[in-house]
């Protein structure tokens, strides 16, 4: 006899790749090995479990617990070739997924399996730790703002001040960008203190020392600089103006325009294959001096001074565009508009001209001419009032730029 033919169709897409980049990264047993559960688990490890979650949360792009079910129900064939063929879709229920949350939300045990994982991808990708960047960023939400929760008021970057926050800090290996250490804390921290335990999160992972550690203007601190240089590490970020004033960088700038030192050209390789100069500028050394847990450290630091042509175009085209602005905003102070006083004196047009000048930020880069003409008009006498003259001053204002004036350029 003929047995029916019964036939399944089912969606493969990427769940395969998925599954098998998992499994090379031994990311299934790296869990079970440190997020221990109850002996009495039935069913799939929370490694097994933990791996067709992530799939799911990256094929179909969908966090949500209660879609994972119905979703690893119509792929079940599939996700039993490619991951354990013992899966049911009971394994993959609400609860089973909440106690994967509940267990890896131990602190401790996920900062052993961070630094054990990192070092096994290492060996599976075959790369050479030698850069190391760092950043931090917010992500608001409209939940609710709890004393003791993640999502707290802060300083927001998306100009949100009234959502609550959280913060999260990554460090990635260069240039891969291959997350070596996060963290997510309450959206009311600063940025400065959270490099250092992110660095030494990375020490751990990579257990080595002499990395080149890359951050922004917030890795600057002096006591961060100061603990990486104390580890035998070295660092590379911009200063801010706590650091190196204005009126100390200007000083270092002109000393260093008038010694032999020859101008430094910084180049790089675009997508074309062809080298272009993006920057030039002067090196210097500043010798530092800080303690570290109560041990002082002297080095020297080695500083770039450099001029970016990309910023030096930004700041012209914006240099000119705010003289054309005060330059029509200045030609109209004495025109007579509707509902708007017009200035009858040279003190009250001399002091709306420092006022724009100002304002626009063009102190010292605009010639600014005031006209007057004064006109007289008779007035007759009325009873007891004699004849006079009545005076009128009317203010004509032009502006030039200054030719020799200093720029933004400079």
């Amino acid at each position: 006899m003929n047995e029916p033919l019964t036939i399944t169709t089912e969606r493969v897409d990427d769940i395969p790749l998925l599954l098998a980049q998992m499994q090379r990264m031994d990311l299934a047993r790296l869990l079970d090995a440190h997020f221990p559960t109850h002996g009495n688990r039935q069913g799939l490890s929370l490694g097994v479990v933990t791996t067709i979650w992530l799939t799911h949360i990256h094929a179909p792009a969908d966090h949500r617990m209660n879609r994972v079910q119905p979703w690893a129900e119509r792929r079940l064939e599939t996700l039993r070739g490619a991951s354990d063929a013992r899966l049911e879709v009971s394994d993959l229920g609400d609860d089973r997924l909440a106690d994967v949350l509940r267990h890896l939300s131990d602190d401790e045990c996920w900062r052993a399996f961070e630094g054990e994982l990192t070092g096994h991808l290492m060996r599976v990708y075959d790369l050479h730790a030698d850069c190391v960047r760092l950043d931090s960023t917010t992500a608001s939400s409209y939940g609710a703002v709890s004393e003791d929760g993640l999502l707290q008021l802060g300083y927001s970057k998306d100009h949100r001040p009234d959502l609550g926050q959280l913060k999260v800090m990554l460090a990635t290996l260069d240039p891969l960008g291959l997350p070596l250490a996060t963290e997510v804390l309450s959206g009311e921290r600063a940025d400065d203190p959270l490099y250092v335990p992110a660095i030494a999160r990375v020490r751990a992972c990579l257990n080595r020392v002499g990395l080149l550690y890359v951050g922004d203007v917030k890795m600057g601190a002096l006591g961060t600089r100061a603990s990486i240089q104390a580890a035998g590490d070295f660092y590379l970020c911009p200063l801010s103006a706590l650091q190196v004033p204005t009126d100390r960088l200007a000083q270092q700038v002109a000393a260093l325009r008038e010694s032999s030192q020859p101008l430094l050209t910084v180049e790089r390789t675009g997508a074309d294959g062809q080298t272009h100069s993006i920057a030039y500028g002067y090196e210097d050394s500043e010798v530092i001096t800080a303690q570290v847990e109560g041990v002082s450290y002297t080095w020297t630091e080695r500083r770039l001074l450099v001029r970016s042509q990309a910023a030096a175009r930004a700041a012209e085209t914006a240099l000119r565009a705010r003289l054309g602005q005060a330059q029509a905003a200045l030609s109209e102070l004495t025109m007579r508009r509707q509902g708007k006083p017009v200035q009858a004196c040279r003190a009250g047009v001399e002091q709306a001209m420092a006022d724009t000048v100002g304002h626009f930020r063009v102190e010292g880069l605009l010639r600014v001419t005031v006209s007057e003409q004064v006109t007289e008009q008779p007035v007759r006498a009325y009873r007891d009032r004699p004849a006079t003259v009545r005076t009128q001053s009317q203010f004509t204002i032009s502006s030039d730029v200054e030719p020799d004036a200093p720029s933004e350029r400079d």
